[in-house]
C-alpha cells in the first residue's frame, strides 16, 4: 500500500479536570524514528504512546507532542527541613555574637533557601484515580489523533500513487519503445556486416561459415531480450506492490535501482540511433519516480 510518510494531526479534549492536546507531526526518515513529549503526570503511559504508535506507522519521524492542563492546581504539602534549620539557627546565633549579623531569622529567609523547605505534590488515593482517569483521556486523545494521521497519510498516498503509477506506465512504454528501436539497430548492424561480407569475401577469400557465427555473436552481444523480460516482471512486481496492504516504501526504493540497472545495461548493449534518446528519457522519469519513493511508507 502506498501511503505518505509526512503527516500532521491534532486533537484536543476537555472535561470538566483537565485539558489534554495532542499534536503528532510525521516526516520521512529511513526507519522509525519516534519523538516523544509527555508531562510527568502521564509519563506512565510512555509505553503504551510507543505501542500504539508502532502499531499504525511503519517508518518515518514521528514527533507526538502531549500536553496537560489542569482545571484545578494540585495539592500539595510543604516539609521543613529541621536538620538544615537547626544548623542554620545554630550558626546565625555565632554570627550575632561575634556582631555579623542582627535580627531575627524569618519566613522569608527560609524561603528564599531551597534546602529548608521541601515541597512537593501530595499523593492520595483521589489523586490516584484522577490519574487514571487523565491517563485513559490521554489514550483516547492520542489513538483519535493516530486515526486523523493515518486518514491524512492515506489520502497524500493516493496522490503520490497516481503520480508514480502514470510514471511507471511511461517507463513501461519508454522501454518497450528502447526494445523496439533496439531491434531495428540488430536488423541494420547484421544488414551492414552481411555486406561487408560480401565484400570481402572475394579479397580474403574468408571462411564464410566462421564469418556467420561472428555476425550471430556479435547481435547475441547487442541482445537485450533478457533486459527487457526483466524490467516487465519489475513492472508487474510493483504493482503487486502497491496493491497489498502492507508498507512498501522501502521495496520500491529497492525495486527502482532493479529497473535503472536493467535500463543502464539496455543502454550499453544496445545498437541503433534512436536508442540512446529513449535511454535518456526512461532514466529522467526513473529518477523522478525514485524522488517521489522516497516520501512513501
Amino acid at each position: 500500500m502506498i501511503k505518505s510518510m509526512t503527516g500532521f494531526a491534532s486533537v484536543t479534549r476537555e472535561d470538566e479536570r483537565a485539558t489534554v492536546a495532542v499534536t503528532i507531526r510525521t516526516l520521512n526518515h529511513r526507519y522509525l524514528d519516534l519523538q516523544v513529549r509527555i508531562p510527568q503526570a502521564l509519563a506512565a503511559i510512555e509505553p503504551e504512546v510507543r505501542s500504539l504508535v508502532g502499531q499504525r506507522v511503519a517508518r518515518g519521524r514521528v514527533e507526538i507532542s502531549i500536553a496537560l492542563q489542569l482545571r484545578q492546581a494540585p495539592s500539595v504539602e510543604v516539609e521543613l527541613n529541621e536538620t538544615f534549620g537547626n544548623a542554620l539557627s545554630a550558626a546565625l546565633d555565632q554570627a550575632r555574637e561575634r556582631g555579623l549579623v542582627a535580627g531575627p531569622l524569618t519566613p522569608g529567609d527560609l524561603l528564599r533557601l531551597p534546602q529548608a523547605l521541601t515541597i512537593r505534590e501530595r499523593h492520595t488515593g483521589a489523586d490516584e484515580t484522577v490519574e487514571k482517569e487523565l491517563a485513559a483521556r490521554a489514550r483516547a486523545a492520542i489513538d483519535e489523533a493516530l486515526a486523523d494521521l493515518d486518514t491524512m497519510r492515506t489520502r497524500e498516498g493516493d496522490h503520490l500513487r497516481q503520480d508514480l503509477d502514470q510514471r511507471r506506465t511511461l517507463v513501461a512504454a519508454l522501454v518497450e519503445r528502447i526494445a523496439a528501436a533496439a531491434d531495428e539497430g540488430r536488423a541494420a548492424m547484421e544488414q551492414r556486416l552481411a555486406d561487408r561480407v560480401r565484400e570481402l569475401r572475394v579479397e580474403l577469400q574468408a571462411d564464410e561459415t566462421a564469418l556467420a557465427q561472428e555476425i550471430v555473436r556479435m547481435a547475441a552481444r547487442s541482445d537485450i531480450s533478457e533486459e527487457i523480460t526483466r524490467f516487465r516482471g519489475h513492472t508487474s512486481h510493483w504493482m503487486a506492490l502497491a496493491d497489498s496492504a502492507e508498507p512498501c516504501g522501502r521495496k520500491l526504493d529497492f525495486l527502482l535501482q532493479e529497473m535503472n540497472r536493467e535500463v543502464n545495461t539496455m543502454g550499453s548493449k544496445a545498437d541503433g540511433l534512436r536508442v540512446s534518446e529513449v535511454i535518456i528519457e526512461a532514466k529522467a522519469e526513473l529518477e523522478k519516480m525514485r524522488e517521489q519513493v522516497q516520501n512513501v511508507e
